[in-house]
């Protein structure tokens, strides 16, 4: 089970990338229309959710340490987020909906918080993996010995 923890973490972080790569498919679109930014919705809204709730059921069966459950089940509240920051950053567009200072500003934090669901999901990788064993052991450097004075 741990192993498998392993992989649907990293299959969860493959997600959270191609999110990036959607981001930027609808950002680049020319012209931008209503679809421009489907891959981006679609996968930030049932893709990403599915594969963190995987996420955190494998976590619980491999019987992970807590830490690491809270820590997998994060993205889904990082997630959740997501829609409303984005709807109050375009709540902040002026009469004829062109984005405003404060609304870019408020966008932005979508995109920050992306890249912090990110770090969590990075984090609950290298956690599964050194749960799993799977991460190769220290090279074996000696320490330096201090001579004393």
């Amino acid at each position: 089970m741990r192993k498998a923890l392993v992989v649907i973490s990293a299959l969860t972080l493959v997600a959270f990338a191609l999110q990036f790569i959607f981001a930027a498919v609808g950002g680049f679109t020319k012209p931008a229309g209503d679809g421009a930014y489907a891959l981006h919705s679609v996968n930030g809204m049932a893709v990403i959710p599915f594969l963190t709730l995987l996420t955190v059921l494998f976590a619980a069966l491999a019987k992970a340490p807590g830490r690491l459950i809270g820590l997998a089940l994060l993205p889904v509240g990082l997630v959740v987020l997501q829609p409303l920051i984005a709807m109050l950053a375009n709540g902040f567009a002026d009469a004829s909906g062109v984005s405003t200072p404060l609304g870019l500003t408020i966008g932005g934090l979508h995109a920050l918080n992306g890249i912090i669901a990110v770090h969590v999901v990075v984090g609950v990788h290298r956690a599964a993996r050194k749960l799993a064993g799977l991460v190769p052991a220290e090279a074996g450097v000696p320490a330096r010995e201090v001579e004393p004075a």
